[in-house]
């Protein structure tokens, strides 16, 4: 109709350049995969280990270049991710001299700095509204692990590199002087960065600890 006024395009020309920046907010929840080693069975110290989710925050620079209308590819760098994976370990004796109780809760932190490269498949744009699926790979450095500790009797030593995989879907909404994009992916992590050490309790139980986190993100580009 005649009367119909039409929705103003934010951002018109934006989808024309080849390469744009941005930044992200993150949430993330993290736990560990955990594979028990073959000595678990044999030990008179732990009953069971159980991983358990925590919740942790991040920043990251974003860095998008244009293939198609349709493919983008992105490299998040440099991201910053503060995470906190908790173990719950069941002991079977625990040491009151220790102060060790029936159930120990040992809290593990990461600072990870990572690079995840991922390619992006957009849809239309309807307005000033789009819909994206991503999927790539991501390298990671843990600032914080403590695999050459040597005082450790209490502690689950991480080694420092991780190598993982990562998924997930986003929503770009236009705004007239920036690009707003909640997302969410999964990232898992392939390598173990359990660092073993056969004479420590809480260590000696555990063969493979496997990254496992969900990010949320809040994401702004111009």
């Amino acid at each position: 109709m005649k009367g119909m006024a039409q929705r103003e395009l934010n951002l018109p020309n934006h989808d024309e350049k080849k390469y744009y920046l941005g930044i992200a907010l993150m949430y993330n929840t993290s736990r560990f995969n955990v594979s028990h080693h073959p000595a678990y069975m044999g030990q008179d110290s732990v009953s069971v280990v159980d991983p358990e989710n925590a919740g942790g925050f991040g920043l990251a620079g974003i860095h998008t270049y244009r293939l198609s209308e349709r493919w983008e590819i992105r490299a998040i760098f440099p991201q910053l991710l503060f995470s906190y994976k908790n173990l719950t370990y069941h002991l079977k004796n625990p040491d009151p001299v220790k102060e060790e109780q029936k159930v120990m809760t040992k809290k593990i932190e990461s600072i990870q700095l990572g690079l995840p490269v991922h390619i992006k498949f957009r849809s239309d744009r309807i307005d000033n509204f789009r819909v994206y699926m991503f999927a790539g790979a991501k390298f990671e450095y843990d600032l914080s692990s403590n695999s050459t500790a040597r005082r450790a009797e209490d502690l689950v030593k991480l080694k420092k590199y991780d190598f993982g995989v990562e998924a997930g879907i986003g929503f770009n909404f236009y705004f007239p002087v920036f690009i707003l994009s909640p997302e969410i992916k999964i990232s898992n992590g392939l390598m173990n960065v359990h660092s073993r050490d056969a004479n420590l309790k809480y260590s000696s139980t555990i063969d493979k600890l496997q990254s496992r986190m969900i990010i949320f993100s809040l994401i702004f580009e111009g």
